[in-house]
């Protein structure tokens, strides 16, 4: 049985974990239903990853991507708290493949270089926000995206998809609720 702030994995090697998240404004778990659906899409993608989850939060979707066989997950979120229980949950997994860190999203895709390009990228951040369509943006400005990666986009608005890169191709989009949601094939090279 698991509580208020607390969530469960889905599936793979930490099926039926439950890790727990601090109360934080914006932090708002991707629900059971939606990353089930969302693993269902990466699932011919997923093993063997590597991931970015630009505004980790509860880590619900890098934790569920590890659990699946991704090969690394990079977890940024701007709150200490938030991340002090990433690592918490890190260590508790014991997912030596997560590194988190304490950061802006934006600002650290601008300063950072990676040598391993992301095929699997999370972009949900806080609703109220309004970041979605910026860090789309700064996110292939970054040139970290390895050809053909997935790029996950989470939004209380439908995806205006005139907002986002020429070089995102829609794979698949869905609603629950309130919540809107899409897969997005990003091609860097020409």
């Amino acid at each position: 049985m698991f509580g208020q702030n607390q969530l469960r994995i889905i599936a793979g090697r930490h099926r039926r974990r439950v890790i727990s998240f601090p109360t934080s404004d914006g932090l708002r778990p991707t629900s059971d239903r939606i990353r089930e659906t969302l693993f269902n899409w990466l699932e011919p993608v997923i093993a063997g990853a590597n991931c970015l989850d630009l505004f980790a939060g509860s880590g619900a979707l890098s934790f569920e991507s590890l659990s699946r066989g991704a090969r690394a997950a990079t977890l940024l979120d701007a709150s200490k708290r938030v991340v002090i229980k990433l690592r918490e949950n890190s260590a508790l997994l014991a997912c030596t493949e997560a590194r988190v860190i304490q950061t802006d999203a934006c600002q650290w895709l601008i300063s950072e270089v990676t040598s391993d390009p992301f095929n699997v990228v999370f972009v949900d951040p806080p609703f109220s926000a309004n970041l979605l369509y910026e860090c789309c943006t700064c996110l292939t400005e970054s040139q970290m995206l390895a050809n053909d990666a997935r790029v996950y986009l989470e939004h209380h608005q439908k995806i205006d998809r005139t907002k986002l890169p020429s070089t995102w191709s829609e794979m698949k989009v869905k609603s629950a609720g309130k919540v809107h949601f899409g897969l997005y094939l990003v091609s860097v090279k020409p």
